[in-house]
């Protein structure tokens, strides 16, 4: 390590400092002060009204704590009551409650889990003893690949991998967005995990969010630093990794796939953010407000929101901060002193159902699967379920008209030849009339599909003359001179065409005398 006059070199970024200064950078340097400056501008931010109640359920009710209403309860759950409990920070509040209200960021952000036993949802991949849990809290963090819908917990499940690998004091956590971030800022950090790895023995690891949105040369940067071991990555994506991430960089991480979260999920979710900004769940219907709220919610209207939001936890915390706002507002305009959000609130704040549909990625591919399984299966019912998920999602109706079309051709065939019509007309009127006018259309033509009987002999038929001819060895057989065009008069002198007889009536030979026996409709 460099000692000049000019300073002590870091060994990360290779910058000189003075002495006095070089043990504050060191820790700024390996991320261990990020957290600590972000937690001092939340501090010095002013506290916003919505969530500073002037009064206190210790101020209006009794010295313990505790209601004057006796008949009234909070609906509470296990995980809950968990983030309410003093830690040992040397301050008597509530760690849970110093940070979300004295943070300006989304709701979805300040109630963020930061620990395993915070993170709620995804017991297929969480639950106790399971194999990623295990390694999580042994602190032994592999390169993965996190890939779920939106709003499942991806971000979340990489911060605490990260704060779990950072707690072993050797190691450094980097959060990256493919969104904002390039390759230069890739290879830089890239050289600071080498340089840290050489000098001070310090893993590194790099979070990187929106991974499917670095391209096939970005991705390829990350390969040497993972395989030699100088980053562990943690990539986080909505898109799915088969089609959108390198294969060799798949090979090198462990894929987690997480699912949309459980409406049980998303409502424990929902009170525990409730209970941290000061919000009373009404759960018994003939006694609305709890002592010391000022606003309060319906127990039906959390379970409301938790089932609209399709399983999206951040769409379902957006939602409730914009009710809990508006209800702030209501109240303060009329003068009243206390608010109930109720189900109309909601579906205020809703608009309409959330519906989780990407014309691009998986879900595009996963409903048309299902629609198409749907009709084969003879199920009108489901069929207009998914065609109906897929229009509401903003699927162009043309693309499921061809579907049709295709589907009339190698499902049914000649067991109905009208089907073909009718998704072709079907194409045409969808073209003629545009949305919204044309779904009725396209939904008969869904109708027509199912009940139609099916068969496949027209495309089992081609697809076994396709294998024969692909598959061929040695030469094509020739065409029969009988069968040839006698064009010019020289073909007819050499026989073109001589001895085929034009009625169909007539039993003749159509194919090679080596393929007389052939027969693709076996």
């Amino acid at each position: 390590m460099n000692t000049s006059n000019k300073g002590i070199q870091c060994p990360l970024c290779s910058k000189s400092f003075p002495a006095e200064t070089i043990e504050a950078h060191a820790g700024a340097c390996t991320g261990a002060e990020i957290e600590n400056d972000s937690r001092k501008r939340r501090e010095n931010t002013p506290l916003h009204p919505l969530f500073s109640p002037k009064r206190t359920r210790h101020e209006e009710g009794n010295s313990d704590g505790r209601s004057d209403d006796k008949s009234l309860t909070l609906l509470t759950s296990p995980s809950t009551s968990q983030h309410g409990k003093l830690r040992d920070n040397g301050n008597s509040q509530p760690e849970a409650t110093q940070t979300l209200s004295s943070s300006t960021a989304p709701l979805a952000e300040r109630v963020r889990p930061s620990t395993l036993e915070e993170f709620i949802g995804q017991d297929h991949v969480m639950r106790l003893n399971s194999l990623i849990r295990n390694i999580l809290e042994a602190k032994e963090i592999p390169s993965m690949i996190i890939w779920g819908p939106p709003g499942c917990g991806k971000t979340t499940l990489a911060r605490i991998a990260g704060k779990s690998g950072k707690q072993t004091r050797n190691t450094m956590f980097v959060p990256l967005s493919a969104t904002n971030s390039n390759t230069e800022e890739l290879k830089s950090v890239i050289q600071r995990a080498k340089n840290g790895q050489a000098m001070m023995k310090k893993k590194t690891i790099v979070f990187l969010d929106e991974i499917h949105h670095f391209n096939k040369k970005q991705q390829d940067i990350l390969l040497p630093a993972i395989e030699n071991g100088t980053i562990t990555l943690i990539g986080a994506t909505t898109e799915n990794p088969s089609f959108s991430l390198n294969s060799a960089l798949l090979s090198r991480c462990q894929v987690i796939p997480l699912q949309k979260l459980g409406v049980d999920s998303i409502e424990t979710i929902l009170v525990r953010a409730l209970e941290s900004i000061g919000v009373g769940v009404i759960k018994d219907g003939k006694n609305k407000y709890s002592a010391g709220e000022r606003i309060n919610m319906e127990e039906k209207a959390v379970s409301f929101l938790a089932n609209m939001c399709d399983g999206d936890a951040r769409t379902a915390l957006n939602k409730l901060e914009l009710a809990v706002q508006s209800a702030r507002a209501t109240y303060e305009e009329n003068g009243s002193t206390r608010h109930v959000i109720t189900v109309e609130h909601i579906k205020d704040a809703l608009q309409r159902s959330h519906v989780l549909y990407d014309r691009t990625g998986d879900e595009h591919y996963q409903c048309i699967s299902a629609l198409i399984k749907s009709v084969r299966g003879s199920d009108a019912n489901a069929a207009l379920y998914w065609m109906t998920r897929m229009l509401q999602g903003g699927e162009d109706p043309l693309f499921i008209a061809r579907r049709m079309i295709a589907f009339a051709s190698e499902d049914i065939g000649i067991a109905d030849t009208q089907a073909l019509v009718q998704a072709t007309s079907t194409y045409q009127s969808c073209q003629f009339l545009g949305k919204p006018v044309c779904e009725v259309v396209l939904a008969q033509c869904v109708i027509y599909m199912c009940r139609a009987p099916k068969s496949k002999v027209v495309e089992s038929a081609w697809l076994r003359a396709k294998n024969h001819v692909m598959n061929h060895v040695g030469p094509l057989p020739a065409v029969p001179l009988h069968l040839r065009n006698a064009s010019t008069r020289l073909m007819k002198d050499l026989g073109y065409g001589k001895g085929y007889v034009h009625d169909s009536r007539v039993k003749q030979q159509f194919l090679p005398p080596e393929l007389k026996d052939l027969d693709f409709f076996k």
